[in-house]
């Protein structure tokens, strides 16, 4: 009789949240015997939950493309892993009606909240109050100012950055160095869309630009269009769209004046922006990942509810720029089931070596897509990283008949010529991890720059915690031909602009963990407080090295995830290690190249497949 109230009362609960304007759509169907998947950013088997999980995902609105293509991710994540999860999401953006849904899902018993808040503190006491009844909360898109399991989301700020890049290229290109700028912003409590601004001011400080006063149009289409209206009457030579509404209205509004010189930039993806861009009203949009932080954040639920600690991280599911020639790509999406092979092709993937468990692990994303799509791909790297060894891998490929290389190239033109050669047959090119000065249909890497930042911007909290403010820095790194590996440095390097520790000449010790650990221990004896490893080899000889020494206030801090570089973490003798997403770049690659084998024109889109800060 007890059950039967309470489940009459439950439903009470969930009838009013759909009065209230909390939506609910069907959620995914349980399974007798769910999938093992992987968390993209753990890079760990996803725990199988009961059918009787319950999860509620409440995101800002339940109308906004963005969002039902996070939902989409999400059911796909649940019916694998064979738990429920309901989309109770509001109509519109509003805080009273998310708060509500927060409680409506307590009170339903539902035993983890995944959530794209409204702001920093808009629904944070309800947050805590679910939290204190012992819901799991798991963010996506846009994080509130209390603690969570993990965070799946854009880094909003180094994409507005680039969004502001692409304005200028457009602009200084089209010889105009100067005028008014328009911004066209969602609010000024919405965490990620403020981020986006902040980035996109900042890629125009020391330039004659003038960036004009923020307008807000609550990510409405309309209200945003008329904003824009109103900028281009006040002769301004380029608009930036915070999100999927503001860019729609801001596209809009230059379409109605007429004025194809105006730059539109703008962020999120959908239809009609996409139609936008192909038709030259807007030059490009930043492209998020909605599907992966639904799929993500459900796979971080799961893992929460059965126990495990997810430590808070918070993993950047990456951005790419579509434009035109990009776009209809775009709009294809790239999730698994919109892949589809008409024969089996034949797909060489070629990485620096075969050994490293960065590329053993994008060969296995590589390996699980190229199952599921239903071609053949064959990873022929050399066992070492050698320029003469890989420039052979692409000439067996070309000379084997594949019809496409997925390639992690040694250096930007380290083997240049071999896939100029490999092009001019008719081989497609996609890149994963490090790219080559040749131009591909495709590169899906991190953005290493801003990693190896985050990675100095680690070192110096922990230095700075522990009351040190100077001293010598060393770096390991694999050579100077490694682009990827020399970003990362740059990154890095430039976290210590304006502060008074010495970074000293890197040494290189191509990527071997032996030679790596007797840099470090070289550097160790020169009295270094802290030593920065640029890639998984590099990373396990500064640990061991540190290790070694006995000297554990020294802060080492690096690149990549292996066992041995998670067992040096967890034992003190790393501070933490950039996690890269390699199987993500492996499964992504595949797709793009099935896409460019079967027609499609891809644009040569740069996607980032994010990074996280993998702490003890």
């Amino acid at each position: 009789m007890k059950k039967s109230l309470l489940a009459f009362l439950g439903c009470l609960t969930l009838t009013a949240a759909s009065l209230a304007g909390c939506s609910s759509s069907k959620p995914a169907e349980t399974s007798a015997a769910p999938a093992e998947t992987q968390a993209a950013a753990a890079e760990e088997e996803a725990p199988a939950a009961s059918g009787d999980t319950k999860i509620a995902l409440i995101t800002m609105d339940s109308i906004d493309q963005h969002w039902v293509t996070l939902n989409e991710g999400a059911q796909k994540a649940a019916k694998e892993l064979g738990v429920t999860v309901t989309f109770m999401s509001p109509n519109t953006k509003d805080d009273a009606q998310q708060i509500e849904c927060v409680n409506n899902a307590v009170a339903g018993g539902y035993q983890a909240i995944i959530v794209a808040a409204n702001g920093p503190d808009a629904i944070s006491s309800a947050l805590k109050e679910a939290a204190s009844s012992g819901v799991k909360l798991v963010y996506v898109d846009s994080p509130a100012n209390v603690d969570a399991e993990a965070t799946f989301s854009t880094d909003n700020e180094a994409a507005g950055k680039t969004a502001g890049e692409e304005m200028l290229k457009a602009l200084e290109a089209a010889g105009v160095t100067s005028g008014k700028i328009g911004i066209v912003n969602v609010n000024a409590a919405t965490d990620s869309t403020v981020k986006r601004e902040a980035g996109f001011r900042s890629a125009f400080e020391g330039t004659g630009f003038e960036l004009m006063e923020t307008q807000y149009g609550e990510g409405d289409a309309a209200k945003s269009q008329t904003i824009a209206e109103n900028y281009i009457t006040q002769g301004v030579v380029g608009i930036f769209g915070c999100n999927e509404g503001s860019t729609t209205g801001t596209g809009n509004a230059i379409k109605a004046s007429g004025k194809s010189d105006i730059v539109g930039v703008g962020f999120d993806k959908s239809d009609a922006i996409l139609n936008l861009i192909d038709d030259g009203y807007l030059l490009c949009t930043m492209a998020q990942n909605p599907d992966v932080m639904g799929e993500e954040g459900v796979k971080a639920a799961v893992a929460a509810i059965n126990g495990e600690s997810l430590g808070g991280k918070v993993t950047d599911t990456g951005v790419s720029a579509i434009k035109a020639g990009g776009a209809a790509a775009a709009a294809a999406g790239t999730s698994d089931g919109d892949v589809k092979a008409s024969k089996e092709w034949k797909i060489a993937l070629i990485t620096m070596d075969s050994i490293d468990q960065h590329w053993v692990t994008l060969n296995e994303g590589a390996q699980a897509t190229a199952k599921e799509v239903g071609v053949t791909v064959t990873f022929m790297s050399p066992n070492t990283k050698d320029d003469a060894q890989q420039i052979e891998c692409v000439n067996n490929a070309v000379a084997g008949g594949y019809d496409a290389i997925i390639v992690a190239a040694n250096g930007p033109d380290a083997i240049s010529s071999a896939l100029k050669e490999a092009a001019s047959s008719g081989v497609k090119l996609v890149y994963v991890d490090s790219p080559a000065n040749v131009d591909a249909e495709a590169t899906f890497s991190t953005d290493n720059e801003a990693a190896g930042k985050t990675a100095g911007e680690e070192m110096i909290k922990a230095l700075t915690a522990a009351g040190i403010t100077s001293g010598k820095i060393g770096i390991v790194n694999v050579n100077a031909a490694t682009d990827s590996t020399v970003k990362r440095e740059a990154g890095f390097r430039s976290a210590f602009e304006g502060t008074d520790f010495e970074l000293m000449e890197t040494q290189y010790g191509e990527g071997d963990a032996a030679k790596s650990q007797t840099i470090a221990e070289n550097y160790i004896t020169q009295g270094v407080v802290g030593i920065f490893g640029c890639n998984e080899g590099s990373t396990t000889g500064t640990g061991n090295a540190i290790k070694a020494s006995g000297k554990s206030d020294i802060v080492g801090v690096g690149f990549d995830k292996s066992d041995a570089i998670m067992n040096l973490i967890g034992d003190g003798y790393l501070l933490c290690t950039m996690a890269q997403n390699p199987d993500v770049m492996g499964e992504e690659g595949v797709k793009a190249a099935v896409k460019a084998l079967e027609g499609e024109s891809l644009g040569g889109a740069v996607q980032d497949t994010g990074v996280s800060v993998l702490t003890k």
